[in-house]
């Protein structure tokens, strides 16, 4: 029965999520609580940079979570709030960057470098000359083969 109640414990770490996010920080409103976790959500914790500030006990993490819902009780929306993050800490604070320029140019770079690779080849293979299967040997190399094959 122990085993069963360690494993079933275990599972249920690994199944259930732990939310950072500390009693004191819920908002009163939860139309505003349940906007302020959504927006958590997409935001990196610039400490952990593979959680998201909703899951992350950083303190860097917290401040952003309370800064996040001050926002959102002055009245800003979910865009304007996530745009004055990204204003302070750059693009690298969403979790899912936006399509831009940047990011256009960075996921297209393997494809075109490719590209570049296989044309180059092409054209360095096709501007070489044919190689040839045998060379024709004289008549007088032809007879010294087979006397150095007899030996």
């Amino acid at each position: 029965m122990r085993r069963f109640l360690l494993i079933a414990a275990l599972l249920l770490v690994h199944v259930v999520p732990a939310f950072a996010v500390n009693p004191d920080e819920i908002l009163a409103d939860a139309a505003q609580e349940h906007r302020a976790r959504e927006i958590s959500a997409q935001l990196r914790c610039m400490v952990c940079q593979n959680q998201s500030i909703d899951d992350s006990n950083a303190d860097l993490a917290r401040d952003l979570r309370l800064l996040v819902r001050d926002r959102i009780k002055d009245g800003d929306s979910d865009g304007q709030v996530i745009d004055y993050v990204v204003s302070r800490y750059g693009e690298f604070v969403l979790l899912k960057p936006r399509l831009s320029a940047k990011t256009m140019v960075l996921w297209a770079m393997p494809v075109v470098l490719l590209l570049i690779g296989g044309v180059s080849l092409f054209l360095v293979m096709r501007g070489r000359p044919a190689r040839r299967s045998a060379s024709i040997l004289t008549q007088d190399e032809q007879s010294r083969i087979d006397d150095l094959l007899k030996k």
